[in-house]
């Protein structure tokens, strides 16, 4: 596996926040490092590419992960 200078930066920022995005161009693995990185701690991911994953995040979802 090709070590991410960005992962390290993800972790710090999931210890200081309950989320984080990634962001960026198309096919740079952002995909495969935030399912590496779900793989360490309890989490939810959500793809905001599919229209299922995007209709949880209604509000009265968005209040049950708060509770997570």
């Amino acid at each position: 596996m090709i070590e991410r200078r960005i992962r390290n930066e993800l972790i710090a920022r999931l210890d200081e926040s309950p989320a984080v995005a990634l962001l960026g161009p198309r096919q740079v693995g952002k995909t495969t490092l935030a399912q590496e990185l779900a793989d360490d701690r309890p989490s939810i991911y959500l793809d905001l590419e599919s229209d299922r994953d995007r209709a949880k995040l209604t509000w009265s979802a968005l209040e049950k992960l708060v509770q997570f």
